[in-house]
């Protein structure tokens, strides 16, 4: 397993330090960038529910999107 870079830079000296992760620190930004992903597609689904239950109520309503939108205005 090929381990990625962690950069620091010490901002009052300008130092530089660039080593390579730990396998601990490897898989926990691994965990860390799965949650990432996971809240993300978890959020777009909500969305998509979301969407899905407003056109529902807009077909039961017989309103267009549109049509509802000139409504709220």
């Amino acid at each position: 397993m090929t381990l990625e870079n962690i950069y620091i830079l010490n901002a009052e000296t300008g130092e530089e330090i660039v080593r390579a992760m730990t396998e601990e620190e490897q898989a926990a930004r691994e965990a860390e960038v799965a949650a990432v992903v996971a809240a993300k597609a978890e959020k777009a689904a909500a969305k998509a529910e979301l969407e899905a239950k407003k056109l529902e109520v807009l077909e039961k309503l017989g309103l267009t999107a549109e049509e509802a939108a000139a409504l709220l205005e």
